[in-house]
């Protein structure tokens, strides 16, 4: 998702309907799968806002018309890179065996 928005600005992600779209699709596929996530790794993970993560699944989903596309930017210009590495380092402590 991240390279879907390199070396754009937010004005330039807001004038390209196609983008948002793409890019709301994207976090809803996260969100989604944020939400089949094992209570145990959620418990053992709460650095992790998993419900915020589902929340914005479903006001994607469910808001076609309001849609605020700013917070969507924001969402995937700030928080999905900290989400991406955190989820690295979760997945690393899994496959350890931890």
């Amino acid at each position: 998702m991240t390279q879907m928005i390199a070396g754009r600005t937010e004005a330039q992600f807001l004038s390209d309907t196609t983008l948002c779209y793409a890019v709301a699709h994207r976090l809803t596929v996260v969100g989604e799968a944020a939400g089949r996530i094992s209570r145990a790794v959620t418990d053992t993970n709460p650095s992790v806002p998993w419900p915020d993560i589902v929340g914005l699944r479903n006001i994607l989903v469910h808001q076609y018309f309001g849609i605020h596309w700013p917070l969507v930017w924001r969402t995937a210009s700030n928080d999905v890179p900290v989400l991406r590495s955190r989820i690295a380092e979760i997945l690393q402590i899994i496959d350890e065996g931890g």
